[in-house]
């Protein structure tokens, strides 16, 4: 499999921006599957693989560090980025989110963050 055709699951519960990050992987030849809220993201993780998950940290039934901590307890190797407005929630030493997982804050430029999901792909 491609690093380009590379599945990629995106939660996000901001309409636009979810659309924005759509086109946006969608154009740099990604397979992207997105959802509004992570309880669906993560119900959808259980039923196929996913090279990475692209979440948003704060979303109503369940947050972006949730989905990523089990993301990761369903598959280690999926990697994981977060595209949030709260770096510092993430970043902080003693939450959940798993260590290896990226922050990007928003407003991204899309360029930043195609350069990155490339990167994580590659790594």
């Amino acid at each position: 499999m491609t690093e380009e055709s590379a599945k990629i699951l995106l939660a996000e519960d901001d309409t636009d921006m979810r659309r924005f990050l759509v086109k946006a992987l969608q154009n740099a030849g990604f397979n992207v599957v997105s959802y509004d809220n992570g309880l669906s993201a993560y119900h959808r993780l259980r039923e196929e693989p996913f090279e990475l998950l692209l979440t948003d940290i704060v979303m109503p039934e369940m947050d972006g560090i949730e989905l990523a901590r089990r993301a990761s307890e369903l598959d280690p190797d999926i990697k994981i980025m977060f595209i949030t407005g709260f770096a510092a929630v993430a970043l902080n030493a003693d939450s959940a989110a798993p260590k290896h997982a990226k922050v990007l804050s928003k407003p991204v430029h899309l360029r930043d963050l195609v350069n990155e999901v490339h990167k994580m792909l590659a790594a």
